[in-house]
């Protein structure tokens, strides 16, 4: 068996402790149906067997997989690991706090962009509430959304030909929004209706999770480097691993390197569906809130690393976040998931990096896309 065949029966078997740490696979089923078998291999075990796989491995990217896979392993069977070196080992990444002065800016700045008196986690709401986009409306626009995007993402990256996506909501997940990459160049995109989606987050969903997002890379890269290079690994998502921060990374910044002409377009379609809102105010807004994205990150380092009470990750997101109680609690379920608990900081540091790598050039950008690109690099080039 090669070290990548390993590597991808380590992580299906992970999978069978924790459900949605496999996020995908559409390697050999011969490897599935061995994982499948009989009870679930014991985490110490498993852990065992990353130790002895990395001990043959040379320093690249299948290394990073298996370090992150077997980090994940070590923590279900109970190692004293803390919250901190778990999402470094993971995701190579150190995960950082918010300066509290970073929160008072964005509050100072979202008093002044929030429109009304009171509360600014109330003005916030009554905004988000003023923009929600209706029900009835929500797939309509995303689709035609997603089909322009496409478009553009051709354009400037191309696609693999018979790519396609599905769109559907769901509800009662700790996500807004998700990507089941199925192989074969398919996605089924999954829009969670608990989570208000705005008119300004249209664009930011269908970039993030189809074009040039998740959707983009997964079929780049099945076609780059699965099938012509043989690089069976990439057929596994496995979420607690590198992998998955430079995916948050690349989608994270997919409406950024589109450019405004993408948003203006956007615009066009919404008008269309008869939607017209102040969008220059609601995008200040939106960038208002950049410097804070890694609010739910602090919120998890608090529960994990600080002892804090759930109850007090939540008051702190909500003062600090400028959130409903809602959403907070919406945001501290996330961070206290067992698949996502340390995923969070691939969202926040993903996002930084991965902007600081491609600097919205087109050329630096589907690099991403198509290539194993280690995390040190983009750590290198944000410094």
């Amino acid at each position: 068996m090669t070290a990548a065949e390993r590597y991808l029966l380590l992580g299906l078997r992970l999978g069978r402790h924790v459900e949605g740490v496999v996020d995908s696979y559409y390697g050999p089923p011969e490897l599935k149906e061995q994982a499948d078998e009989g009870d679930p291999v014991p985490p110490a075990e498993l852990a065992a067997d990353g130790e002895a796989l990395l001990a043959e491995l040379e320093d690249g990217w299948l290394r990073d997989l298996v370090h992150g896979a077997t980090t994940y392993a070590r923590v279900l069977a109970g190692e004293p690991i803390s919250y901190a070196d778990e999402v470094e080992a993971c995701f190579g990444v150190r995960p950082r706090r918010i300066a509290p002065e970073v929160y008072a800016e964005t509050r100072d700045r979202l008093d002044e962009l929030l429109p009304g008196d009171g509360e600014l986690a109330e003005r916030r709401e009554a905004w988000r509430e003023q923009h929600r986009m209706p029900a009835d409306k929500l797939l309509p626009v995303l689709r035609e959304v997603l089909a322009e995007l496409r478009v553009r993402t051709q354009r400037l990256f191309g696609l693999p030909e018979g790519e396609e996506i599905v769109v559907e909501e769901v509800s009662d997940e700790p996500w807004w929004a998700f990507n089941y990459y199925q192989g074969d160049l398919r996605s089924r995109i999954v829009v969670n209706t608990d989570v208000p989606t705005t008119y300004d987050d249209v664009l930011e969903l269908a970039a993030h999770e189809a074009y040039p997002g998740h959707h983009t890379e997964r079929t780049r890269k099945e076609v780059g480097l699965v099938r012509e290079r043989g690089a069976l690994e990439e057929t596994l998502n496995l979420v607690p691993t590198p992998q998955s921060l430079i995916s948050e990374g690349i989608a994270e910044t997919a409406a950024d390197v589109l450019g405004p002409e993408a948003r203006e377009a956007v615009l066009a379609i919404l008008r269309r569906h008869g939607i017209e809102y102040d969008a220059d105010r609601s995008l200040a807004i939106r960038e208002a809130f950049r410097p804070i994205r890694g609010v739910g990150l602090d919120a998890a380092l608090l529960i994990h690393e600080d002892g804090a009470s759930v109850e007090d990750a939540v008051r702190f997101v909500m003062e600090n976040g400028v959130s409903s109680e809602q959403r907070a609690r919406q945001s501290v379920r996330f961070v206290t998931d067992p698949t996502w608990r340390a995923y969070v900081v691939c969202y926040s540091a993903g996002g930084e990096l991965a902007s600081a790598y491609h600097r919205n050039e087109p050329e630096r950008y589907a690099r991403l896309l198509t290539e194993h690109v280690r995390v040190p690099e983009l750590v290198a080039a944000s410094q």
